[in-house]
């Protein structure tokens, strides 16, 4: 799915004059897109711009599961056991995500779109199904189900499998485009895909870039905490949250994050967790593994990987943080 419920992030940006920021925005993956940079020495602004345009239209090309021509859902359409060319940017997703997946134990998955189908969150005619239907789709579900042969292909062990790269799809298009702003000699910028993105260098004074995080609320724009990010090597910062796309139905609450060993929506009070890391892509995955697993496993698991990590629980009208240990001794950022 083209969908990321994450945190909002709001780049907090000083007045500066010279040199200028630079700013390319628009609509991607059924949402917005923000980049702001600047450079020390000129820059063909055009030609970057074209650039980004280009890699946007072929990512969404492969990746997106609204395309009926796309890469991967030729590859979900195609019943066959045989061993399937999907190009490298899927493979290498699928990559990522199978050694996220081990480690959740299975609660992240990307082949999990049938049960997000049968739940209606694809098109929001949201409903409860059937625990006897549940299982039946459950039997499609599983990464083991999925296999890489090599750096361009993928085999399905079941005919019926389909994959859904929408959880580090985002992420690896801020990668993407951070790429282009680099090849272009930019080394000072911020690239923003519905809210999650990386950072690299600072602000034309020097200062650092400075994101707010979202506070987890429906219903609610305001700052939770703000990062300064480091300016002497790229960081992402991606969120998860159940807080933006759900539906309530007989006193219950039923989030988009489904966990893919059970078929149903998480059921627990950790409302969104932000992810810091050098690779989108890994952060973009693991934001959605731990709040798949929920506070006390997603935090043992952050502080066995070493990830830093943010979780946020709601307790009543209450909003509680915790940081992993590994965020919690980063000195190389700022979190206020």
């Amino acid at each position: 799915m083209w969908y990321r419920f994450g945190l909002l992030f709001l780049l907090l940006a000083a007045c500066t004059s010279e040199p200028q920021f630079q700013k390319i925005e628009g609509l991607t993956q059924g949402t917005t897109f923000h980049i702001t940079y600047w450079s020390e020495v000129p820059v063909n602004t055009k030609a970057i711009e074209a650039e980004v345009g280009k890699v946007l239209e072929d990512i969404d090309k492969n990746l997106s599961n609204y395309r009926k021509d796309s890469t991967i859902e030729l590859f979900n359409a195609n019943t066959s056991t045989s061993p399937q060319d999907v190009g490298d940017e899927i493979v290498t997703l699928v990559r990522v995500s199978q050694t996220v997946s081990q480690l959740s134990q299975g609660c992240f998955d990307l082949t999990v779109k049938p049960i997000f189908e049968l739940w209606g969150f694809n098109t929001d005619e949201l409903k409860i199904p059937a625990q006897d239907v549940i299982q039946k789709t459950l039997d499609q579900v599983g990464m083991s189900k999925l296999e890489v042969v090599d750096d361009t292909h993928l085999q399905k062990k079941q005919a019926n499998v389909t994959v859904d790269v929408s959880a580090v799809a985002q992420g690896y298009s801020v990668g993407k485009i951070s790429d282009v702003l680099e090849q272009f000699s930019v080394e000072n910028y911020m690239v923003e895909i519905g809210g999650e993105l990386k950072t690299h260098g600072h602000k034309p004074g020097g200062q650092a870039w400075v994101i707010a995080v979202e506070k987890p609320l429906p219903g609610e724009r305001s700052i939770h905490k703000v990062i300064s990010m480091p300016k002497d090597k790229s960081m992402s910062v991606m969120t998860s949250g159940t807080y933006r796309h759900y539906f309530d139905a007989n006193g219950q609450r039923y989030s988009h994050i489904l966990d893919a060993r059970t078929g149903k929506p998480v059921t627990h009070n950790l409302v969104a967790v932000t992810v810091l890391h050098e690779n989108p892509t890994i952060a973009d995955a693991w934001s959605t593994a731990l709040l798949c697993l929920g506070y006390q496993d997603g935090l043992n698991l952050a502080n066995s990987e070493k990830i830093n990590a943010i979780f946020i629980r709601q307790q009543d009208s209450e909003l509680l943080e915790t940081q992993s240990d590994a965020l919690r001794v980063n000195n190389t950022l700022t979190i206020q």
